[in-house]
């Protein structure tokens, strides 16, 4: 984990996913579920309101193959420091907030066509 604090990590789990309860305070937790925990919460991909909205303008669908690609593709990019990525899996391309791990935007093969692809510091191409 690059320079993360581990309580911060924990603390901001634990406060996403479950409303505040008093028996919850007192609950003795193991470092090994809540590190678990972290890495699942981190391995998911989230799309943006405005990707859902394109995908579905635009016919866009994802098998459960090409989601892990693109969870693959995200992973891939972080490891190299990107921040912005444009992903191309076949005939498809995604937008990507890398950090958030968040779909910002999709396009299918027409609006792939003589594009330009602005504020991306990187591209993986699955």
């Amino acid at each position: 984990m690059n320079k993360i604090n581990i309580k911060q990590l924990e603390n901001r789990l634990i406060n996403s996913q479950y409303p505040y309860k008093k028996e919850n305070k007192a609950a003795v937790k193991d470092f090994g579920q809540i590190l678990d925990n972290i890495k699942r919460v981190n391995e998911d991909i989230v799309f943006s309101k405005h990707a859902l909205v394109r995908m579905d303008n635009r016919n866009i669908e994802l098998s459960s193959i090409e989601l892990e690609k693109l969870k693959t593709a995200i992973n891939k990019a972080e490891d190299k420091g990107v921040k912005d990525a444009l992903i191309l899996i076949g005939d498809k391309a995604f937008i990507a907030s890398v950090k958030n791990k968040t779909i910002i935007t999709t396009f299918n093969k027409e609006q792939i066509k003589e594009n330009v692809f602005t504020n991306i510091d990187g591209a993986v191409i699955v």
